[in-house]
């Protein structure tokens, strides 16, 4: 599904697209989230997820530089460069204190901008996050990937990841797969001050359960959780339970100051 009223924004000579479902100032204080997608996708498989948490929240996606409606870079985008990018249009909105929700990929630009902006990220959840390192070959991602289609998504969802795919293109894929492949997750993860919630459906190939539970472990303040019966996309499949187990993680440690 495609969420209404996005509108494109500019940051860093990059232009992306900005989906906000925010209360006008001078609403009582809610919570916040920023919701960062992964390779080829666009902010349409986390719609099911904004509008859960949209709620009880303020919550921003993103369709990324070259992703979904946003135009495509002239060069090769870095990790860093997505999460300057969102960082950059984030305070431009006046957003001062949010959780980072990333799926996939986007887990990694949710690392990076929690390192970037450690007064600002409250907390980082990492949904269904790559690269495992014991399976760090494109090969074995890509058998992954197609085990996960076929066995673990729903032909809707399947149907939005693969549009999304050709919308943006085997080129740009081709360009950002190596950069997705060469995060070093492990070492990043470790020196994150804040809290994270590394969060994957139990039928996920992708995001095994001991590569979260490891990335769990190497975090200072680190939670693992997962949704039985859910594959890799689940915030698509299961938005209500993944909704809850985001913002219950929240709640359960007093908000720490997520409020936009």
């Amino acid at each position: 599904m495609e969420l209404s009223g996005g509108r494109d924004v500019e940051a860093g000579g990059f232009r992306g697209r900005l989906y906000a479902s925010a209360k006008p100032a001078g609403s009582a204080p809610r919570p916040a989230y920023v919701l960062l997608h992964g390779i080829g996708v666009s902010h349409r498989y986390l719609a099911r997820l904004h509008l859960e948490l949209a709620r009880d929240a303020d919550v921003y996606t993103f369709d990324l530089p070259g992703f979904g409606k946003a135009s495509r870079p002239p060069r090769q985008l870095q990790i860093g460069d997505f999460a300057a990018f969102a960082g950059a249009v984030l305070a431009e909105e006046g957003v001062s204190s949010y959780v980072v929700v990333g799926h996939s990929m986007g887990t990694q630009s949710a690392v990076e901008l929690a390192l970037q902006e450690p007064g600002r990220v409250a907390g980082a959840v990492l949904m269904g996050p790559v690269v495992d390192s014991p399976r760090k070959t494109v090969t074995r991602q890509a058998l992954a990937l197609t085990r996960d289609a076929l066995f673990g998504e729903s032909l809707t969802s399947n149907a939005l990841v693969f549009s999304d795919y050709f919308r943006a293109g085997p080129r740009w894929y081709l360009t950002e797969l190596p950069v997705m492949m060469d995060y070093p997750m492990e070492e990043k993860v470790a020196a994150l001050s804040q809290s994270v919630l590394v969060f994957r459906g139990a039928r996920d190939p992708i995001a095994r359960r001991p590569w979260c539970e490891h990335l769990a472990a190497v975090a200072r303040q680190g939670t693992m959780a997962e949704i039985p019966g859910q594959g890799h996309v689940l915030q698509q499949t299961a938005p209500g339970a993944s909704a809850e187990a985001i913002s219950g993680w929240v709640r359960a440690l007093d908000g720490f100051g997520v409020t936009a």
